[in-house]
């Protein structure tokens, strides 16, 4: 009873999972959740916060111990006199370091291990603005898909309607054979446009199933979302826009931070100029046992007796290291330039996204006016072609070409529309504002 219990509630859970619409934002918060790449760069996140953690601690004392035991065996000659030299040893000794100056290097050290981390952070948010722009992309592409599967399957409907009727004329001889052939041709032709239409789809929800890394891609859906088609112009201008994103966007922020980890190395390189001063003090007994004399030493006393304490400051002043010195901080000079190169590197690429996108958005604007127009006009000529075939005064021919020419402006809107809407959502996202449908 139990087993089936549990297979019952097993195949509930996977029909709901069948079942399941992702919103946009389902599919966006999923990813980030679960994409391999976000995840190996939190890893590298984890890293650089031990890293700093690690740096922090070299300010405090380093103490070790130390315990040894010795025994020696043999004869020991002493002047003409051979006699057995058997001894055991025992010592213990704890000891502490500690660095007083070098400069400042370990608070150097502390500043760039955290500008490394503060750098990991804003990569883990790059990933995850990149994974969140490909899954819009791809989830408006099957909106799109999904839009002109119905338009085909309109198209469809008309075709079925006009073979139904040009059957019954035919049969009964008002028109001729012809006519049912060309009605015939083009309820294939519009059936196949319909089945190719829906593999689109597939292939889209496929390709974003891949994205999210879903291994039960075969029932994934999305939810179908309404997108109105009164659609105004792009009002704001990409400068104003760049300007905000060089504020906003990880990608430039990482690059700064690496900048200062940069500044910071070089520092650290050059504190090898300076002198190093440690503090160092221990403690240690020890314990002496001359075996072959037979004697009673007593452990604990020697011990007591024995125990000492040591304290000493000691300084390391470099005078010369064959210019290796002189050379890393040239090599951490350079790393600062390279660092400072990749933020305008940065900067430029992220200027260039701008400018792409708001010349995208204002060419497709242009063009979903236009399809727009054209789709009136077509539908306009598929009324006239609708009326005159149905007055004699012309073909079905001609009738099925203004049902083409129609069924394309509509699909044209839709491609205008959807790219018109992704590019006015990549100048959003550069502004600092989420993508939601």
């Amino acid at each position: 009873m139990r087993k089936l219990l549990v297979a019952a509630m097993a195949f509930i859970a996977t029909y709901s999972f069948g079942q399941k619409v992702w919103t946009l934002q389902e599919c966006v918060t999923y990813a980030l959740e679960n994409n391999l790449q976000v995840l190996s760069n939190v890893y590298n996140q984890d890293i650089q916060s031990l890293n700093l953690e690690a740096a922090q601690r070299q300010k405090l004392p380093g103490v070790s111990g130390s315990l040894s035991n010795n025994l020696s065996f043999g004869q020991q000659r002493y002047v003409n006199l051979v006699q057995r030299n058997d001894n055991f040893n025992n010592s213990a000794n704890l000891s502490a370091d500690i660095l007083l100056y070098n400069n400042k290097r370990l608070e150097k050290a502390v500043n760039k291990a955290a500008f490394e981390l503060d750098a990991s952070r804003y990569d883990v948010e790059t990933i995850k603005n990149n994974i969140s722009l490909q899954i819009a992309e791809q989830y408006l592409s099957i909106l799109l898909n999904k839009e002109i599967v119905e338009i085909n399957k309109s198209a469809l409907e008309n075709a079925e309607r006009l073979y139904d009727r040009a059957k019954i004329t035919t049969e009964v001889g008002t028109t001729a054979q012809i006519v049912l052939a060309e009605a015939q041709a083009s309820l294939a032709r519009e059936k196949q446009n319909v089945i190719t239409a829906e593999v689109n789809v597939d292939r889209a929800l496929f390709n974003l199933a891949q994205l999210l890394q879903l291994e039960n891609y075969k029932e994934f859906d999305i939810q179908n979302v309404s997108i109105a088609t009164d659609l105004g112009a792009p009002l704001i201008e990409a400068e104003s826009i760049v300007n905000t994103a060089y504020e906003s966007q990880p990608e430039i922020k990482a690059a700064q931070y690496r900048i200062e980890a940069a500044k910071e190395q070089t520092e650290i390189a050059k504190t090898a100029f300076y002198p190093t001063i440690n503090l160092n003090a221990g403690v240690g007994t020890f314990y002496f046992n001359q075996l072959n004399q037979g004697r009673d030493t007593q452990f604990f006393k020697q011990y007591s007796e024995n125990f000492g304490q040591q304290i000493g400051l000691s300084a390391n002043i470099p005078i010369f290291n064959k210019g290796i010195t002189r050379l890393q901080v040239e090599q951490s000079k350079i790393n600062e330039s390279l660092a400072q190169n990749s933020l305008l590197q940065q900067k430029q690429t992220v200027k260039q996204n701008v400018q792409k996108a708001q010349f995208d958005a204002e060419s497709t604007y242009e063009t979903y006016l236009a399809a727009v127009e054209a789709e009136r006009s077509s539908t306009l000529a598929l009324d006239f072609a609708q009326k005159s075939y149905e007055a004699g005064k012309s073909t079905i021919y001609d009738l099925n070409n203004a049902r083409n020419s129609s069924a394309n402006a509509k699909g044209s809107v839709a491609q205008a529309k959807y790219n018109y809407l992704f590019s006015l959502k990549l100048l959003n996202f550069y502004q600092g504002i989420p993508i939601t449908l």
